[in-house]
């Protein structure tokens, strides 16, 4: 994909200027790390805190006497039991009850908000406007408006307070309150991808540059970026759409069971499906490995074997900075994902042995009530 037809975040000049590397994706051209490298930026959010610029993530808003019942349609998590102010881990489902998008919803007092991954924006939008049928409700693609920012590890708290008057210290874990950053409107979302404590910043685009000086610099938090987000996200042992979820996946498989909801009072996309795959014994699942053999790292898209039977790929693969090995995810069948079985993976034309292991592979750190 050309660069000039990849659309930029408002940070993109500020990104340029920090000589960070700039990537495409989803899309996007965004910044992957920035002059101290991933390890460096990785341990910043382990021990301190970091910032990402997540701009690029979309935002669907749902207001309209219906909108509680129409997204408990469209999505698998249970709606209802979130009272306003609250936020649930969540994901659209296809009929076959695989993931077209896993999601975060957030329910406010007189509107929800769909988060969406940036590379599914457009179809996940088309899914959301085809289940709309006779719903009262009004929907909202607010993604080029919004701008977003990851605020992750063991300091972001103290970095955040004196920026804020909202009790972010009172702030549950997936809870938000709304109130003022640095001068700025934001909503304040106490949830992340890394396995840390953190807060996700929701504000206009125009207010974004100002935010992140209020955040960003000596002595406060250290710029990061996607690569640093993929080798925490993969050591807290959190999938990543298009890697260990998509369209061939469902959640029960993905070890996401307790994000769908069959007993919520309502049908939803995929719900049949699900009470099928469930009553039928799931047959794979999700599995976090270790290579056994040194100097030899599994990658995405690696074939992996069971008794010479190809059986998946990996879907998440690296050497990551806290282990200090290379680990990985991929789905094996159920009966050979106990702890300590082992399998083979084709690294480069050599089979080399991988064996099961817990996930996560890093303890979390993220906030506990």
């Amino acid at each position: 994909m050309a660069t000039d037809r990849l659309k930029r975040t408002p940070l993109h000049a500020l990104h340029a200027s920090l000589g960070a590397k700039l990537v495409p994706f989803a899309g996007y051209e965004m910044p992957v790390q920035y002059r101290d490298g991933i390890a460096a930026e990785h341990r910043a959010v382990r021990e301190a805190v970091g910032v990402f610029d997540i701009s690029h993530m979309g935002e669907f808003e749902v207001t309209g006497p219906d909108r509680n019942a129409f997204v408990q349609r469209v999505t698998c998590n249970d709606v209802g039991a979130l009272k306003p102010g609250q936020a649930q881990y969540s994901a659209l489902l296809t009929d076959q009850g695989t993931f077209v998008d896993d999601c975060v919803v957030y329910r406010f007092a007189d509107k929800l908000m769909l988060v969406v991954n940036a590379s599914n924006i457009a179809g996940d939008w088309e899914q959301v406007v085809a289940h709309k049928r006779g719903a009262n409700v009004r929907l909202r693609d607010i993604s080029d408006e919004t701008g977003l920012l990851a605020v992750q590890g063991p300091r972001a708290e103290a970095l955040l307070a004196p920026l804020t008057a909202v009790g972010i210290a009172l702030l549950p874990y997936y809870h938000f309150a709304e109130g003022k950053v640095a001068g700025m409107e934001c909503f304040i979302s106490r949830t992340g991808y890394t396995g840390e404590d953190g807060f996700e910043l929701y504000c206009r685009a125009g207010d974004l540059e100002r935010l992140w000086y209020a955040l960003v610099g000596q002595g406060r938090a250290v710029p990061c970026g996607l690569g640093a987000r993929d080798t925490l996200r993969l050591e807290a042992g959190y999938p990543l759409y298009g890697n260990d979820i998509d369209a061939t996946v469902t959640p029960l498989e993905a070890g996401l069971g307790w994000i769908v909801k069959l007993d919520k009072g309502a049908d939803f996309v995929g719900s049949a499906a699900l009470r099928k795959q469930k009553a039928a014994g799931v047959k794979r699942r999700l599995a976090g490995f270790k290579v056994v053999e040194p100097r030899a790292v599994a990658r995405p898209g690696y074939d992996v074997y069971v008794d010479d039977r190809k059986v998946d790929v990996v879907r998440s693969g690296t050497v990551t900075p806290t282990k200090n090995c290379a680990v990985g995810m991929t789905y094996l069948p159920i009966e050979h994902t106990q702890a300590g079985m082992r399998f083979m993976i084709d690294v480069r034309g050599n089979r080399v042995a991988a064996e099961v292991v817990p996930l996560p592979f890093v303890p979390r750190h993220t906030h506990k009530a």
